[in-house]
Order: structure tokens, then sequence, then C-alpha cells
């Protein structure tokens, strides 16, 4: 198998995607990782997939409601700026987000992908993930399944 394909924010080629907007359906528990003094003000999460992502203190923890061990982190002003809270602890994302299949992108669901999200790099196979867009740029990888699961087409 051949090397991983890198992709960033800023890569020019992304600006000629055609990404589609959906907007998230679900419910979701999030908290602010606050550190008491003493405590490191970095963690490191595990996604399902295999990817470490990085949280930094003030960042926010975002899971599916009762999924607590599929958790991932969001930045405290994305967060703040694309979430908003329904009850105590439970969110819902009200932006859209902008998704684009990622064997499209590469033409080979087979080949690997490194995506430098926000948190970290995460590498994925192109087959079974979309190339995701937030509010302020950020990329990140959405399997497919979750996609279906949990967002919603928006009409053009």
């Amino acid at each position: 198998m051949s090397q991983p394909i890198e992709i960033r924010a800023q890569d020019s080629a992304l600006h000629h995607l055609k990404f589609k907007s959906y907007r998230y359906k679900q419910e979701r528990q999030a908290y602010q990782f606050m550190p008491k003094e003493g405590e490191a003000t970095r963690i490191v999460i595990a996604t399902p997939w295999g990817a470490e992502l990085i949280a930094e203190k003030g960042d926010y923890i975002v899971n599916e409601l009762g999924v607590p061990e599929n958790s991932w982190p969001v930045q405290k002003d994305i967060f703040e700026e694309t979430y908003v809270e329904i009850q105590k602890g439970i969110y819902i994302k009200r932006a859209y987000v902008s998704l684009y299949p990622l064997v499209e992108y590469t033409k080979d669901p087979e080949q690997l992908v490194s995506v430098h999200t926000l948190e970290g790099v995460v590498t994925v196979r192109a087959g079974d993930f979309y190339l995701c867009r937030g509010v302020k740029g950020e990329i990140w990888p959405m399997p497919n399944d979750k996609v279906l699961t949990t967002l919603i087409p928006v009409d053009p």
C-alpha cells in the first residue's frame, strides 16, 4: 500500500471540492476539561478508530449520549460557538458541518489519508470516512456510519 496522503485545512485543493452541508440530529454529553492545580493541562483521548487526539485545558470533551468511550475533544472557542446546552451537560450542535467523501478525493477506497486536525493527526482509510470542515475551516475525518446515523443533509 502507498504512503498516506496528507490533508491540511489550508491545502488549496480543498477549495475546489464540493462539500455538502449537513446538520446534526443528536444530543451529546460534554464537559469542560479543567484540571486542578498540579494536574496535567493536556490529555490524550483515544478514538474508536485508533487515533489519539489532544485536549488542552479549557477544551470540551464531547461524547454521544450514553457512549463515554466514544469521546473527542473540541477546542473551547469552537465548542462555545457551535453547541448550545439544552439541559445540564447535554448539548446539541447548532452549526452546520460540510462533508466530502474521502474516497472521492483519493479515488481509491484503500488509500490511507492523514488528516491534520486541530487536535492531532488522524490516519484513516478513505473508503470508510468523510472529510468534514467546520465553522472555522478546521477539518477532521468522520466514519461513514456515523454520518448516516448522526447527520441530516441540508437542502442546497
